[in-house]
C-alpha cells in the first residue's frame, strides 16, 4: 500500500487538559521536581558526573614479566597486566600501546603477544643507544612490579583477513629485526583462519633477530635469513633481493603472483624498496608500517620561530620540523614520527600549513594544528606556540 505524507503544522496554545479532566500537571512530578532543586547542591559534590573531556584514555598497568628475547640481548619484552588482574581492552593484530614513561616521554610499541589473552599485554623493545632515549629507559628503569601509563590498544597496521575484507587470494609476511612484532600475531590469525600463506624474516644476524623460537612453530611456512649468513661463496649474502622478499613467483609470469597481499615492517629503505618494486602492480596489496620515520619529499626549507622566546630555527628541505626543533628543545614530545599518533601536536600562531598528517580533522586544521613530525610550512614561515 502505497502512504503518501502530508504536511501539517500543530500549534499549542494552552497545556492539555488530564485526560479525565482532573489536573493540567502531573503532581508527583511537580513534587519531585521541587525536591530534586532543593537538594542538588547538598548532594552534587557527592556524585561527580562523569566528564568525557577529562578522559585522556590513559590506562594503568603493571608490568607482571621481562624476559630478553634476542640472543644478543639487546631486545627485552615485556609483558603487563591491570593492576587487579581484571579484563584488559580487546585489540587485533597489528595494534600497538603507547608507552608513557616515568621521564614524560610517550612512546609507541606493537602488541607481540595472543590477542584472545584478555588478561595481558606483550610487547618488545629494542635497546637503541643513540636514539631518542626511550628504548634505553625502558631497559634501564622499568622493573617487575611497576606501575606504568599506557594508551590504547590503537590500530594503524590492521589485517584484512582475505575473503573477509580483501579480495587477496595469499598473503606474504615480511618482518626485519623488531619488525617482527606486529607480525607475530598476524602469522597466528593466519593460521587460524587457514590461509595460503609464507613469511620471511630477515636481519643482520641469527643472534638480532628476536622471537626466533616462537616463530620456528610455523615450520616451513616461514623462511629465515639473515644477512651475516654465507653464500655459496663463503662470503656473506648480504641484503635480501625482491624476489627473496615477495616469495614463489608465478611460473608464467617470472613475477610476484597475483592476488598477493604484502604485510611488511621494517625500515625505510626495506618499504622504499618495495614501494617501488610493486608501483606497476595495482593486482597485489602492500601494506605496510615503519619503525622509523619516513624521509621527507617535495621539502623546502623554512623557518619556525618560537613564541616563548622569539628563537628561529631553521629547517632544512629534507628535514622534518621535529627534527629541528628538537636540536634547540630536545625535551619536545613525540612518538611516531608518522603523522598519526598526535604526540608532537602543536599549535601555529601565524604563516600557513603544509599538512602531511593523517588524523587532523578539518577544524582542528582550520584551528591552526600542527604536527611537526611530518607537516610543513606552505610558505616559508611558521609561529608556534612553543
Amino acid at each position: 500500500m502505497n502512504q503518501r505524507a502530508h504536511p501539517h503544522t500543530t500549534e499549542m496554545i494552552s497545556p492539555p487538559p488530564h485526560l479525565h479532566g482532573r489536573w493540567r500537571h502531573d503532581p508527583f512530578l511537580t513534587v519531585g521536581t521541587a525536591i530534586a532543586k532543593m537538594w542538588w547542591p547538598f548532594w552534587r559534590p557527592l556524585a561527580p558526573l562523569h566528564d568525557p573531556a577529562l578522559d585522556d584514555g590513559v590506562t594503568t598497568v603493571r608490568l607482571v614479566g621481562r624476559e630478553v628475547v634476542a640472543a644478543d640481548e639487546n631486545v627485552v619484552a615485556l609483558t603487563f597486566a591491570a593492576p587487579d588482574g581484571g579484563i584488559l581492552a580487546r585489540w587485533h593484530p597489528g595494534a600497538h600501546l603507547d608507552l608513557l614513561l616515568p621521564s614524560g616521554r610517550m612512546r609507541e610499541y606493537s602488541l607481540c603477544g595472543d590477542p584472545a589473552d584478555r588478561l595481558t599485554y606483550r610487547i618488545a623493545v629494542r635497546r637503541i643507544p643513540d636514539g631518542g632515549g626511550g628504548s634505553v629507559e625502558v631497559h634501564d628503569t622499568l622493573e617487575v612490579g611497576d606501575l606504568v601509563s599506557i594508551k590504547g590498544p590503537r590500530n594503524a597496521f590492521p589485517l584484512a583477513v582475505p575473503g573477509h575484507g580483501s579480495p587477496a587470494r595469499s598473503v606474504r609476511f615480511i618482518a626485519a629485526g623488531i619488525g617482527i612484532t606486529p607480525i607475530l600475531p598476524m602469522l597466528a590469525a593466519a593460521k587460524r583462519f587457514g590461509l595460503d600463506w609464507s613469511m620471511i624474516y630477515t636481519g643482520r644476524s641469527a643472534d638480532s633477530i628476536p622471537f626466533r623460537d616462537e616463530v620456528a612453530r610455523f615450520g616451513d611456512k616461514v623462511t629465515i635469513r639473515t644477512d651475516d649468513a654465507d653464500d655459496t661463496s663463503g662470503g656473506p649474502v648480504g641484503l635480501p633481493t625482491m624476489e627473496e622478499l615477495l616469495g614463489p613467483v608465478d611460473p608464467e609470469t617470472g613475477r610476484a603472483p597475483a592476488g598477493l597481499a604484502v604485510y611488511c615492517c621494517g625500515p625505510v629503505p626495506m618499504l622504499e624498496r618495495l614501494r617501488r618494486h610493486l608501483s606497476d602492480r595495482p593486482d597485489i596489496e602492500l601494506h605496510y608500517e615503519r619503525f622509523s620515520p619516513p624521509p621527507v619529499e617535495n621539502g623546502f626549507p623554512f623557518t619556525v620561530t618560537l613564541a616563548s622566546t622569539g628563537q628561529q630555527i631553521d629547517v632544512a628541505a629534507d628535514e622534518t620540523a621535529l627534527a629541528a626543533i628538537r636540536k634547540v628543545l630536545p625535551s619536545v614530545p613525540y612518538s611516531c614520527q608518522q603523522g598519526f599518533c598526535g604526540t608532537c601536536k602543536v599549535r601555529t600562531l601565524s604563516g600557513d600549513i603544509d599538512h602531511r598528517d593523517n588524523i587532523l580533522t578539518e577544524p582542528e586544521r582550520a584551528a591552526g594544528t600542527f604536527l611537526t613530525c611530518v607537516s610543513r610550512a606552505d610558505g616559508d614561515h611558521l609561529t608556534i606556540d612553543l
